[in-house]
């Protein structure tokens, strides 16, 4: 699994209150066109997750959170185009440091991989969260 982290002047709940939203994920999550919440945790965090991108591929993540503010997503439906995943957030002096890591399934090709490349992703979310 590769990983990236970045910087954001924001602080960690304020990323964090977006990372568990997913009505946000169409704003900085790139290529992704619809997302349904199938089910919640009962903290009304999304448990699972449908993802419908431009790229045809749509398949559901199961998300597990613990109070560290950290959070784990792995495919039920669809694993072989779907993505692995964690992101952390962490507060630093000036904000908070994000470390988000994506491995894809073995059906995407290389194009479908530019799509949910791990690097655009982050960016995304960094612009998301300055803007």
């Amino acid at each position: 699994m590769r990983t990236v982290t970045a910087f954001i002047r924001r602080s960690p709940e304020a990323c964090w209150k977006v990372l568990t939203d997913s009505s946000t994920f169409t704003s900085w999550v790139p290529g992704l066109r619809r997302t349904r919440v199938i089910a919640i945790d009962e903290e009304k965090r999304p448990r699972e997750i449908q993802f419908e991108f431009a790229a045809s591929r749509t398949y559901t993540l199961t998300y597990t959170y613990n109070d560290d503010h950290e959070m784990q997503w792995e495919p039920r439906l669809g694993k072989r185009d779907a993505v692995s995943g964690f992101a952390r957030v962490e507060r630093s002096e000036q904000g908070t440091n994000l470390t988000y890591g994506l491995e894809p399934g073995d059906a995407r090709s290389a194009a479908e991989n530019v799509i949910g490349d791990l690097e655009e992703v982050v960016v995304s979310f960094v612009r998301w969260m300055h803007r």
